[in-house]
């Protein structure tokens, strides 16, 4: 599941050094002590299901518990709540044996009756579980066939079946089953993963405990893995805000932008009790954008939107704020993703070719204003258009593109809002242009969250509202493609097709993970093969 972000992050290494070497648990490392991480923005609410952004999801990480889980060096799945399970031949069972004995939150046991429920209450109208549908909807029916045993029945194959019910975080039915209390339950969260919530205090701390009867049960499992004993999670929002944080010890983690690393964390005391780490690995990365908002008439000429994206001087921002650690994104997933069409090419600083397009596309300064205007629907419309954008580190970069548009007689207003508030206007549709990114994913892309027009729904994924019915239809065939070879080259022609239409302006892409870490946190190695790991760290005795 793709996941907003609020930080704007670049961190593409001009120089390759390498995935990172296998990494094992460390089984004696010390459990104990408090760590403080740092999110971007306070989530408006923490439930499990109607959150969609990257700040509560990185809280439910630690705090929710799935029927299975990534190994962080494979990639493949292992047991959790379920200590096994069962694929029919032809792909459309999967039966689950839970473990026995594993609590939530408030010490009643997980039951199939929670995974069915949890399950159900996806397609419960009152939750608006929009983002979440997409990767459930093909499965027909949840069947408790005993305490411990439940079976999952799909209408068809489904290259993602198993993957989403693996990562299906169930919470428990006699909590949630009120839909109306729970939905005010923004402050709690009860699940069963292993750490339960301590307090949620809005603008100061949002802090989790580790929770013992995970740890004596699934965590057997897992020896080094979730030492910490608490988990404190600050909301500092400004880039130079979070680095003096981080050297006064206040956060003891920290992903940053590629000009923080390259330029603000020098000098003592970087290097000796705070260090920085620059790493690569396999796992899937996320991606920056300016998306444009299709119900707004001037977005709606694919010439336009072209053109605009010929006009975002991504060169010129990389080379003066980002110091040649960030490189343009070409399409609508990572770089180095498989599902990334090679044939396709990040759009070119180019004003000369932005104004043919706009021209092409019946944009003249015909009253000599300075101004482009378009008879649009009978009526002259100017072209003028805000941008809203919740990180204001950034405001820098969308500076030089306001100025770049102005040259081409383009008017944009720079908008910064907090991301609460940034939130809710996507949700409700009330924006021109949006600056943030998507979060990582998979590493099997599934486009339909995003890209799809049934996405294009209050509270959707699919917030800019692109319709393209090739791309659906293409989206439609590829879920039934079990051969991975087969769906990746499908899946590139949609990747194609969505790049050609330009939805976005696609702007940076993630593919190193920077990060500042206090001496006190000690790591098996800097980054998993899939995954930094921060659940395998701990703190020094």
């Amino acid at each position: 599941m793709r996941i907003l972000n609020l930080l704007l992050s670049v961190g593409l290494m001009v120089s390759f050094t390498g995935f990172a070497k296998a990494t094992a648990l460390n089984p004696k490392a010390p459990k104990g002590g408090t760590v403080n991480l740092n999110l971007d923005g306070e989530p408006p609410t923490i439930h499990p299901i109607m959150a969609t952004d990257v700040s509560s999801q990185r809280i439910h990480d630690w705090m929710g518990e799935t029927l299975a889980y990534h190994n962080m060096e494979t990639w493949e799945y292992e047991p959790r709540l379920a200590e096994k399970w069962e694929i029919s031949k032809d792909n459309k069972t999967f039966t689950f044996h839970l473990r026995q004995g594993v609590k939530f939150h408030d010490n009643t046991e997980v039951t199939a009756e929670d995974v069915k429920f949890t399950f159900d209450a996806i397609f419960e109208p009152k939750y608006q579980a929009v983002h979440m549908t997409p990767y459930y909807e093909n499965i027909e029916k949840a069947e408790v066939i005993d305490k411990y045993t439940v079976k999952f029945t799909a209408k068809e194959v489904y290259f993602k079946n198993f993957s989403s019910l693996c990562d299906l975080e169930v919470i428990p039915k006699h909590i949630y089953s009120d839909v109306e209390k729970s939905k005010k339950m923004t402050r709690e969260y009860i699940g069963a993963g292993p750490y339960k919530l301590d307090k949620f205090e809005r603008g100061q701390v949002i802090s989790i405990v580790r929770f013992q009867p995970w740890a004596e049960t699934i965590g057997k499992a897992y020896p080094g893995m979730y030492n910490f004993e608490r988990i404190n999670f600050h909301s500092y929002k400004e880039e130079t805000v979070q680095l003096e944080r981080m050297k006064k010890g206040d956060l003891d983690y920290l992903e940053v932008r590629s000009e923080a690393y390259a330029k603000k964390m020098e000098g003592d005391p970087w290097g000796k009790t705070v260090l920085k780490k620059k790493v690569k690995n396999k796992g899937p990365m996320g991606y920056s954008f300016i998306g444009w908002n299709f119900r707004r008439d001037i977005f709606q000429d694919r010439d336009t939107r072209v053109a605009l994206a010929h006009l975002l001087n991504r060169e010129e921002i990389m080379k003066k704020f980002m110091y040649g650690l960030s490189s343009p994104v070409r399409g609508p997933s990572y770089n180095t993703s498989d599902y990334a069409s090679p044939k396709v090419k990040a759009i070119p600083f180019d004003p000369k070719k932005a104004q043919q397009l706009l021209a092409k596309a019946g944009w003249k300064d015909t009253e000599k204003t300075g101004v482009l205007q378009k008879m649009i629907n009978g009526k002259k419309v100017e072209f003028r258009f805000a941008l809203i954008y919740p990180n204001k580190d950034t405001e820098r970069y969308w500076t030089i593109y306001k100025e770049d548009l102005k040259r081409a007689g383009i008017d944009m207003e720079l908008k910064y809002m907090e991301w609460n508030s940034f939130l809710k206007l996507l949700d409700e549709g009330g924006f021109d242009a949006a600056a943030l990114s998507w979060g990582g994913g998979d590493l099997d892309w599934e486009p339909k969250q995003i890209w799809h027009s049934s996405s294009a729904v209050p509270g959707g994924s699919n917030f800019v509202y692109y319709k393209n019915p090739e791309v659906d239809k293409l989206i439609d065939q590829s879920k039934t493609i079990m051969d991975r070879t087969k769906r990746i080259a499908l899946l590139r022609k949609v990747y194609e097709m969505i790049a050609a239409d330009a939805p976005y302006a696609f702007f940076s892409n993630l593919d190193y993970t920077l990060y500042g870490i206090t001496s006190k946190i000690q790591q098996p190695a800097e980054t998993f093969q899939y995954r930094v790991g921060l659940p395998a760290w701990w703190v020094a005795p």
